[in-house]
């Protein structure tokens, strides 16, 4: 078996390595770091800091991926959604996947050292401490509010895109912050609904496997609510204007409507079609909230 494994990692591709990454959660956090970049500062961003600074961010993120990665290649084995994942076929080791991710790790670090600041190099370390150790290693499997008091570290990009450019902590990106934060629950919790019976296999406690779908439901709606409310309070405290009051109010109507149907299972696949209309959302609103900054600013 080790021979076994052993030929077979030696057939690892780029492509398995960059999967080991998750490009694509990567690129949607890319997206609202390079918000918040842009909504730090009324003048440019220097390009050293839009280059290096986001690829900084990329490179810690993609080695916290790798970390979950080996961590959770027993049950990724299992799941159908997951069980053709590099380490979880065997076609990279877990040593190798773990020697990718400090190197990811430790460049992102010292790009972000060498063309930011030490402040965003801290606060990448911790969101990749906290996402890789804390939730993956830890939460996960502890609790069913494992999404919950993890999204912390998923929510921290646009901070640091913030930090990155203006090297302190304020108002404004704490509330981007809270808004993905709001926002993590019902997205991740509309798909532990559709993959209830994976998570339920191997024994993760996600919420509809410990308090069933109809609880479940219930919490995604409130959250939603509570999502909807947030979104509006860069409006309310004048970081952006009427174009990102519109956006945030048809998309968030949007969301609530795809709540109510997985609430109430008015259609087929309620589940999934929610958790896909999420991606969307939190993409269009940070685009809306980027495109109205740049129209205040010409008027």
């Amino acid at each position: 078996m080790a021979t076994l494994l052993g030929e077979r990692s030696a057939r690892a591709t780029w492509r398995d390595y960059l999967e080991l990454t998750k490009p694509r959660v990567v690129l949607l956090m890319l997206i609202t770091s390079l918000v918040g970049m842009f909504l730090a500062t009324r003048a440019g961003v220097p390009w050293t800091v839009l280059l290096f600074g986001n690829l900084g961010i990329a490179l810690c993120a993609g080695g916290a991926a790798a970390v979950n990665h080996v961590v959770d290649r027993q049950i990724d084995s299992v799941m159908a959604r997951t069980h053709k994942r590099p380490l979880a076929e065997g076609r990279v080791s877990p040593a190798a996947a773990l020697t990718f991710a400090l190197v990811l790790g430790v460049a992102g670090l010292l790009l972000l050292l060498a063309f930011t600041n030490a402040l965003a190099a801290w606060l990448t370390l911790a969101s990749l401490i906290g996402y890789a150790v804390i939730y993956t290693g830890f939460l996960k499997r502890a609790t069913p509010q494992n999404i919950v008091i993890g999204g912390l570290a998923g929510a921290a990009p646009p901070l640091l895109g913030w930090v990155a450019v203006t090297g302190q902590v304020s108002a404004e990106p704490l509330l981007l912050v809270l808004i993905i934060f709001a926002w993590t629950p019902p997205h991740f919790w509309a798909l532990a609904i559709h993959r209830k019976a994976e998570y339920a296999k191997v024994n993760i406690p996600m919420l509809p496997v410990t308090h069933g779908e109809h609880y479940t439901k219930v919490h995604i709606l409130l959250y939603t609510v509570a999502l909807l409310a947030v979104s509006f309070m860069p409006y309310a405290i004048h970081m952006s204007g009427p174009l990102y009051l519109v956006a945030a109010a048809l998309l968030g109507a949007r969301f609530l409507y795809w709540a109510v149907v997985l609430y109430r299972d008015s259609r087929p696949h309620a589940a999934i079609r929610t958790f896909k209309f999420s991606i969307w959302y939190l993409f269009a609103l940070f685009i809306a909230l980027l495109v109205d900054h740049y129209l205040l600013l010409n008027i």
